[in-house]
């Protein structure tokens, strides 16, 4: 596709960036970009997050759902991204719903996300020639069959449309199959990451993710509560390894189609909520209870794509991250009204 002049720095899109992977991306980006930062701030953003990036005259943040059709020459305060030019060099796609607590209120906010949101960010990409990137799951591969821990971008995976979760899971992958057809089209560059578990910093507090809960009643001296058996594992990443990761596959001289991107190495939850309290002298006590509906067992990612193909693997190690976690959480736990 021909190119779209620049005249200073690159133009780059992130729609749901003030979200917890989406504002860590932003801050990296706003290395070697001008950002503008889209969100609603209804449905996991939070404006916090990306409060020490208002300063800087190369990022803007506009308040809007991107399920509704926009146009970005339409906002005055992006003038000086001069869009109306330039457009936009890159899209980053990342805008969905995805605490597991609010699941079940969200699910048409979810279904538009990954339906109508995807095709404005795709008919955006078209309009400016952009590279366009889409955060997709590995709720795609459904759930683990056969004992197979470990699960490749080859896998089909099991598809249920009409399961209980199925407007984020088929979602994400009628997703995929826009991508695609956008790139068989109209020449689209499109890439996608089928995102595994992450943990890190802004992960959304008091929501149902596994991690920040864990950590923030360790601290307070309430029960940790794990939503499944001792038995429950899963794959976590650091967030900085996951944006380096999605900035390696958009770097990428060429597009491989969907990488995994996460750990492989398996996580037992119970051992991960003990190592908490042992990091945070905690004298909480392990509590189990029913999975939440979002929340469900999930196979390891095969990630020798991402180390073959973008020389990517995760370098933070769980204490590591558990421990820069524990320290953001005990100086940030005042703004959430916890004392």
């Amino acid at each position: 596709m021909a190119k779209i002049p620049i005249f200073e720095k690159k133009n780059v899109l992130v729609t749901g960036g003030a979200g917890f992977i989406g504002s860590h991306l932003c801050e990296n980006l706003l290395k070697v970009a001008k950002v503008i930062c889209i969100d609603d701030l209804l449905s996991g953003g939070q404006l916090s997050n990306i409060e020490h990036l208002l300063k800087y005259p190369d990022f803007e943040f506009i308040k809007h759902d991107v399920a509704v059709p926009f146009d970005l020459n339409s906002w005055p305060e992006l003038k000086k991204f001069k869009t109306q030019f330039q457009g936009v060099q890159e899209i980053y796609h990342l805008a969905c719903p995805t605490a597991p607590l609010t699941f079940e209120q969200n699910k048409i906010k979810i279904l538009k996300a990954n339906a109508q949101a995807t095709l404005n960010v795709l008919d955006l990409a078209v309009l400016w020639k952009s590279k366009v990137f889409f955060s997709s799951s590995s709720v795609v591969y459904g759930k683990q069959a056969g004992g197979n821990r470990y699960i490749a971008e080859e896998e089909l995976g099991i598809a249920d449309q009409l399961s209980p979760h199925a407007c984020y899971d088929e979602g994400k992958r009628f997703a995929e199959t826009a991508y695609h057809t956008f790139s068989q089209v109209y020449g689209l560059d499109a890439r996608i990451a089928r995102v595994f578990r992450t943990y890190g910093p802004r992960l959304q507090i008091a929501a149902g993710e596994m991690i920040p809960d864990l950590i923030l009643n360790a601290l307070e001296g309430k029960p940790l509560i794990i939503y499944g058996d001792k038995n429950f594992t899963t794959s976590l990443c650091y967030i900085t390894d996951m944006v380096d990761g999605i900035l390696k596959l958009m770097d990428a001289e060429q597009n491989f189609g969907p990488v995994n991107l996460g750990s492989d190495e398996e996580q037992n939850l119970a051992q991960v909520a003990g190592k908490i309290i042992e990091l945070t002298k905690s004298t909480s006590k392990i509590v189990f209870k029913p999975p939440l509906l979002f929340m469900r067992p999930q196979p390891l990612p095969d990630i020798r794509q991402a180390k073959d193909a973008l020389g990517w693997f995760p370098v933070v190690r769980l204490e590591e991250g558990l421990s820069r976690m524990i320290e953001y959480t005990r100086a940030t736990k005042h703004l959430l009204g916890v004392k």
